[in-house]
């Protein structure tokens, strides 16, 4: 099976259902394929040959949608870019993948303009939102998506010989510790992921998610994909600006899943009414994208006492998921990240690769169909994390004698202080106990005795009165003396990626340049 056959069969078996509904617009599986069919014939005609790079950059998810599926319906691999990306962002990935065609929308055209004379590479555009052609002399040339799609029903599906070994996908990491790196992902790759997932949520045609997450982001991607593998139905708004509107929305369309990573939960809880709403057709609720305080989790719990809690694990790297936690063993395993999920096979090795111990700390390896194929045009870097086909993951954590993984750390946030190595994560954690917490991230900062002191960096609740004497006492009560923060800092918010990852190193740089007060 291939990605792009997900829509296809969907699209046999049920032509007339509703795929994805965005604000005012409705869309069903048919709408959906003739508007990929009509985008796959257009790069067809102008040249694109399988294997062709193609980026992907739009906000209005059924727009998004039908490119990604009518790029890989050619042949082409999909690089999606985050839309709230920048110029030097843009460049950087569009000449490090050799990109040969645009897919995007007006208010991102600018950050491509300068590819339109200055790049060999570049054979064309297809814009949506009522675009003018571009100047004359022009290297490339520029479509109207809508001008395409008023005759899209005449548009007959491609089928291209492509092999399951063929790449579907590049999507590029967050960069939250430097530059981005190019994942390669296969129609493999992503099909195995998928249906494992699809299986331990035991998804099926009658799922309706609710998608804030986007979609050029994997978490996302794999939202969209087990939805539309299954005939499943998204109700999409990627703008969190609003919670109490997603949770109405939520409501209204009754919808069976909700998917976030932490501080996708961090504002509900902290930031939005979810407390007055009621949600009776929630089936599920899934937690990914980074560790989320156990203390946190269980609020979100007991909001939803009814619905089933996915603790979940992953990478890009990885198709998207590696682990998850089954709802029964939510409360009796708190804080772990599960066990593998169907498929995947994961062991904590030492840096000889060696099994660790019951609550010993080593990184997480992992095997199965689902790992990359290595990063786009950077063998060392894949090098370092792909040995003898195994994905040596970049996490530390520790297993118990059950077989359940907790995550200790990132390798590198781990703080040297002195002689210890700490974890950020289980002072987080600590700290997350308090009342008006909303939420912390702990940073090491350079220190000339220590090497690294131990900062905590805090956003406050709406009514939160937390004090930087309340924070180290609770500390000292709960850590020994070597893990309390030296340094508690009150921020207004957390620097994150479009995803709502914390990027720490750039949290270090604003601390060291004095830009967070």
């Amino acid at each position: 099976m291939l990605v792009h056959d997900f829509l296809i069969q969907s699209a046999t078996r049920f032509p007339a259902k509703e795929a994805v509904i965005e604000a005012n617009q409705r869309a069903t599986y048919t709408d959906i394929l003739q508007n990929a069919s009509a985008v796959a014939n257009w790069l067809n005609n102008h040249g694109v040959v399988a294997g062709d790079r193609i980026i992907v950059m739009e906000d209005r998810p059924i727009d998004y949608i039908s490119y990604y599926f009518g790029v890989l319906m050619v042949g082409g691999v999909v690089v999606a870019m985050n839309t709230q990306t920048s110029a030097d962002s843009a460049k950087y990935q569009v000449e490090n993948c050799d990109a040969s065609f645009v897919l995007t929308s007006v208010p991102f055209i600018k950050y491509f303009k300068w590819l339109l004379n200055d790049s060999s590479t570049l054979k064309g555009m297809l814009v949506s939102r009522n675009v003018e052609k571009l100047p004359e002399g022009s290297a490339a040339y520029c479509d109207s998506l809508e001008q395409l799609l008023e005759n899209r029903e005449q548009h007959k599906t491609v089928h291209t010989s492509v092999q399951p070994t063929d790449l579907a996908q590049i999507i590029y990491t967050s960069g939250t510790t430097g530059d981005p790196n190019g994942v390669m992902l296969s129609h493999a790759n992503l099909v195995e992921n998928t249906q494992s997932i699809v299986d331990y949520l035991h998804l099926t045609e009658s799922d309706k998610a609710m998608a804030v997450l986007p979609f050029f982001y994997s978490y996302g991607n794999s939202l969209l994909l087990t939805h539309f593998l299954v005939g499943g139905s998204l109700v999409v708004n990627q703008s969190f600006v609003y919670p109490n509107m997603i949770l109405d929305k939520m409501k209204e369309e009754q919808v069976t899943g909700f998917s976030g990573v932490p501080s996708t939960f961090a504002i509900l809880m902290n930031r939005s009414a979810i407390k007055e709403y009621q949600f009776p057709s929630l089936r599920y609720v899934c937690q990914a994208g980074g560790a989320m305080a156990p203390s946190l989790a269980k609020e979100v719990k007991g909001i939803l006492p009814d619905s089933d809690i996915y603790i979940m694990y992953g990478q890009t790297e990885a198709s998207a998921r590696l682990s998850y936690l089954e709802p029964c063993d939510f409360f009796r395993k708190a804080g772990s990240i599960g066990k593998a999920i169907p498929g995947v096979e994961l062991n904590v090795l030492k840096e000889d690769g060696s099994p660790v111990g019951v609550g010993e700390v080593g990184e997480i390896v992992a095997t199965g169909k689902n790992i990359m194929q290595g990063y786009w045009n950077n063998p060392e870097k894949t090098a370092a994390v792909l040995r003898d086909g195994a994905l040596w993951t970049g996490d530390l954590a520790k297993i118990d004698d059950e077989g359940y993984l907790y995550i200790v750390s990132r390798k590198s946030d781990m703080i040297k202080s002195g002689a210890h190595r700490i974890s950020p994560k289980e002072i987080e954690e600590v700290i997350h106990e308090l009342e008006g917490i909303h939420e912390v991230a702990v940073i090491g900062m350079p220190d000339e005795i220590m090497g690294e002191s131990i900062v905590a960096c805090i956003v406050l609740t709406d009514n939160g009165a937390c004090s930087d004497k309340d924070v180290k006492r609770h500390c000292r009560e709960k850590l020994p003396m070597f893990k309390a923060p030296k340094e508690v800092i009150f921020i207004e918010q957390l620097p994150k990626t479009a995803s709502g990852k914390i990027r720490k190193k750039v949290l270090k740089e604003q601390l060291q340049e004095g830009q967070t007060d």
